[in-house]
């Protein structure tokens, strides 16, 4: 147990709490003006330490900027392009921000207002990825001895309304591939494989398997600045998706006779394909285009092509767990959540299914029932025949 004593200062009497933190070194604290609040601090210093839950003085002075350095310093185990997204938040936001706050000065109510800041700034998601990564360097923080807990808890964060999903006919696909020239073979390998497109850039002649009609992912391509980064697809999940015969062609044109390891897709000149290049070439002209003449089309990017292969695949009798292994979900219940909308018409069918086994159960018997209740109804009635 620590103890409290009194000293004279210029300002008059004061109070210093000596005690021992958990590793048996002994320090102090001094500048209480009065002995209850010395005592007062004592006691909680006794409370975390029974608890495990007690931060030194020296480590929660430690400011916030340089543990979220530290802390994006050390995932080294994140993708390239969400480690640069992450990074990018640290050095625009957190740093210029909370840089030199230290550790135990930030408060909830802090962050909170922070947060209401920016969601009148920036779009919801953004401001969700400010606050999950403010989060996430506290966690680590706290994991180190520096903090007993995360201020960023039971933060009131700004909703996320969903724009709504543009879902092309197979009509539309077509039409959108012809007007998209050359590029034309991209936008039908996308909509009716629905992969993304840094899985289908990284795409190599070997991936290709012509005889079973099958992609296999194994590699996805991320852009960092001017930079192409290749790893693992997202979530790590390699998969075989099948793509439709009428592809056949123009895939084997693509891939016979050229050498592995040679990209599918490449740019005009050779080379990886990027995709703010291919969009300015033909793509949102040709979206432009077709927005002209079908109203029911708003705005279109490469990644809307893999919603409509969900789309397309579903209307084609493809249940949910066919369509998440094609999309490379990591699970049903994720694709079921992405895609509810898609689902609207098997409501319906349950509907027709439960009148259908259910009318010949029930509706007889309900009439007949009817009848019952109707005679009994008769003879209660005032001056029947008992």
């Amino acid at each position: 147990m620590g103890s409290v004593s009194a000293y004279e200062t210029a300002s008059g009497k004061r109070y210093r709490v000596r005690y021992r933190q958990p590793d048996k070194s002994q320090t102090d604290k001094r500048g209480f003006r009065t002995k209850r609040e010395a005592e007062l601090f004592l006691a909680s210093v006794e409370v975390t330490k029974s608890r495990g839950e007690y931060v030194s003085a020296a480590k929660s002075r430690i400011t916030v900027g340089e543990t979220a350095i530290e802390w994006i310093d050390a995932q080294a185990q994140l993708k390239p392009s969400t480690h640069a997204g992450y990074k990018a938040i640290v050095r625009t936001q957190i740093v210029p921000k909370w840089g030199t706050v230290s550790l135990g000065d930030l408060t909830h109510s802090d962050v909170q207002k922070w947060i209401s800041e920016q969601s009148r700034r920036v779009s919801p998601s953004t401001t969700r990825s400010y606050h999950r990564v403010l989060s996430m360097v506290l966690k680590f923080a706290i994991r180190d001895g520096r903090l007993s807990r995360n201020v960023c808890e039971g933060i009131g964060l700004p909703r996320i309304v969903r724009d709504r999903r543009q879902y092309l006919t197979h009509e539309a696909v077509h039409e959108l591939a012809q007007r998209c020239g050359p590029d034309g073979l991209v936008v039908l390998f996308l909509a009716y494989t629905g992969l993304r497109w840094g899985e289908m850039a990284a795409l190599r002649i070997e991936d290709i398997d012509l005889e079973r009609r099958r992609v296999n992912v194994n590699q996805a391509v991320a852009e960092i600045g001017r930079d192409l980064v290749y790893g693992t697809p997202k979530s790590h999940s390699r998969r075989s998706v099948p793509y439709p015969q009428f592809l056949q062609e123009a895939l084997e044109v693509r891939t016979t006779g050229r050498v592995r390891g040679s990209f599918v897709f490449t740019a005009p000149a050779g080379g990886a394909l990027r995709n703010r290049n291919w969009r300015r070439r033909n793509f949102e002209r040709a979206v432009r285009e077709l927005a002209a003449k079908h109203s029911e089309v708003l705005s279109l990017s490469p990644h809307d092509l893999r919603h409509t292969a969900a789309s397309l695949a579903i209307s084609a009798g493809a249940n949910v767990k066919a369509v998440q292994r094609m999309l490379g979900h990591k699970s049903a219940a994720m694709t079921l959540d992405v895609y509810s909308d898609l689902f609207d018409d098997d409501l319906d069918a349950v509907g027709v299914a439960l009148n259908k086994a259910g009318s010949a159960a029930f509706v007889g018997k309900m009439w007949a029932n009817a009848g019952d209740i109707s005679r009994e109804s008769d003879e209660t009635k005032p001056g029947s025949a008992p």
